[in-house]
């Protein structure tokens, strides 16, 4: 599995502000979701993506996207399953983000700029 590739990129708008909180050891966790278009034909759709962040790159998105701000997204594809609280078991898949670059206008609430998971928290404008 040495030579196989997992990494998926996205350009979509983030549906709601991202919630940021924070692991027992201290560790920013930041939880958003992005909407990504398509259109095929005469078919228009929308897909709804996950996205976790970690560290200093989840605080930067908690403190600048917000619902509707336009961004870029990589990272890689993670399944998880558990039990909720009937004992029903659950599934998703999420994008674990290593890189986002912030794509809004001036206009919009957000300047553009990048940051990624190696970042010291500076925002590059």
């Amino acid at each position: 599995m040495a030579n196989d590739l997992n990494q998926c990129n996205f350009i979509g708008r983030a549906g709601k502000d991202p919630e940021i909180r924070y692991a027992p050891s201290g560790t920013a966790v930041c939880n958003f979701s992005i909407a990504v278009g398509y259109k095929y034909k005469d078919e228009e759709s929308v897909e709804w993506i996950r996205i976790v962040t970690f560290g200093k790159l989840a605080e930067l998105i908690a403190k600048y996207v917000f619902k509707g701000s336009r961004v870029f997204v990589s990272g890689r594809m993670q399944a998880k399953s558990w039990e909720d609280k009937d004992g029903m078991k659950r599934y998703t898949t999420e994008i674990i983000a290593n890189t986002v670059q912030f794509l809004s206008s001036k206009g919009d609430s957000v300047s553009p700029g990048e940051a990624n998971a190696e970042d010291d928290g500076e925002i590059p404008f």
